[in-house]
């Protein structure tokens, strides 16, 4: 009988992952197909002259980018391994994808509405420092630039 029930608890598992898996793939898509077209109309001097290694500036703009996008983790990191093809600093990357994932500028207003004013620029804020500090922190202990 627990033999089963594991089996039936299993085979549920797998249709999800296999259910969120298909939900996530149009999605996905959509992401690679921009940023193919973000490749082609985006000159490569533009990422220099945006991300110039700046221990302060590139988590800024990561942070900037990433909490203006917002969206799932799963597409941040495909636009990460992106940016970083083009030289981007794992500074403005990190930032990019911590705040991309925590903050929420698009979704403010939805936010102020079900959960106050008050607490939804509070919890915007400490995630805009936050990424831009969890950037600096991991770089420096990983050692990657």
């Amino acid at each position: 009988m627990e033999r089963t029930l594991e089996g039936f608890k299993t085979a549920r598992a797998f249709l999800n992952t296999t259910r969120a898996f298909k939900k996530s793939l149009p999605i996905l898509m959509g992401v690679l197909m921009l940023l193919s077209l973000a490749d082609v109309l985006i000159p490569k001097q533009a990422y220099r002259l945006i991300f110039s290694g700046n221990w302060f500036f590139d988590p800024l703009m990561g942070a900037v980018l990433g909490s203006i996008s917002g969206g799932n983790p799963l597409t941040s990191y495909v636009i990460g391994g992106e940016l970083r093809q083009e030289g981007v600093s794992m500074l403005a990357i990190t930032a990019f994808i911590v705040s991309w994932v925590t903050v929420g500028i698009i979704q403010l207003p939805a936010e102020g509405l079900m959960l106050g004013k008050r607490f939804a620029i509070v919890r915007n804020t400490v995630s805009f420092c936050t990424s831009i500090v969890i950037a600096i922190v991991t770089v420096l202990t990983i050692g990657i630039k």
